[in-house]
């Protein structure tokens, strides 16, 4: 989206639960408690054991829950071919493809795929992975998810590093006029969460603060309530949050 004169730069927060951290003993139950905690969407981690060192699931999970859940569905593969698995992905009931810039070889041709398919298109970058990896194809996608912890396992901690990252990400974008969302994966908690918004991300995905708690509603609301409550302060600061260079 291209950031009209005086519009803010920063979409809304959302918060979106990460089934990698649900109890599948009970995906059905799990999801419906997400739900009524005011969760923006689902995220579903899809790895292969070779991109990342550990296997999730498939394209069937997504399909289980489709019918399930109104909620909009991000599969984010972490797979080192994503092209081989984004149309299974897609036939399940995936709303948004999230893939990894370090493993795709032509990301323009596989964003016009996508796009002819109707969906949502968001690219991935590890935290050693520079901003300078999507120069030229950040304007061709929805979402931006930037990785805060290594990937390939939940309950790891935040690295600090990467909220000079985020905020870098932002500036670049406000610079080329564009309002897109930012989603940070990994160690988001009811701790950093403010942090995290101020340097200007707005969609959450979250395991261990979501499903990962005793109370998964009540969880979902608490990070909710929080994010919003420093949005809102972001938004009283205005467009000076964000240092843009020259």
């Amino acid at each position: 989206m291209t950031l009209r004169r005086n519009t803010f730069p920063v979409p809304p927060p959302k918060i979106v639960p990460s089934i990698l951290s649900a109890d599948f003993r009970k995906l059905e139950e799990e999801v419906r408690k997400a739900e009524k905690g005011g969760a923006d969407m689902l995220h579903f981690d899809i790895m292969d054991g070779h991109f990342v060192p550990n296997i999730s699931f498939g394209p069937m999970i997504i399909k289980a829950l489709r019918s399930e859940s109104s909620l909009p569905f991000i599969a984010h593969l972490m797979v080192e071919k994503p092209e081989d698995v984004v149309e299974p992905v897609i036939s399940a009931g995936g709303d948004v493809v999230i893939f990894h810039i370090e493993a795709c070889r032509y990301p323009l041709r596989l964003i016009d795929y996508l796009r002819g398919r109707g969906v949502g298109v968001g690219i991935a970058l590890n935290p050693a992975t520079p901003l300078s990896a999507i120069k030229y194809v950040l304007r061709y996608a929805d979402i931006i998810l930037l990785m805060t912890v290594e990937p390939g396992f939940g309950g790891q901690e935040f690295i600090p590093e990467m909220v000079d990252k985020i905020r870098s990400l932002r500036s670049l974008m406000i610079k080329q006029g564009l309002q897109k969302d930012i989603a940070v994966d990994g160690g988001v908690d009811f701790n950093n969460i403010s942090s995290i918004v101020y340097a200007g991300a707005n969609v959450f995905v979250a395991g261990t603060s979501t499903f990962g708690q005793s109370d998964v509603e009540e969880a979902v609301r608490k990070l909710k309530r929080i994010a919003l409550e420093a949005y809102n302060a972001l938004v009283k600061r205005g467009f000076g949050s964000f240092r843009v260079k020259p």
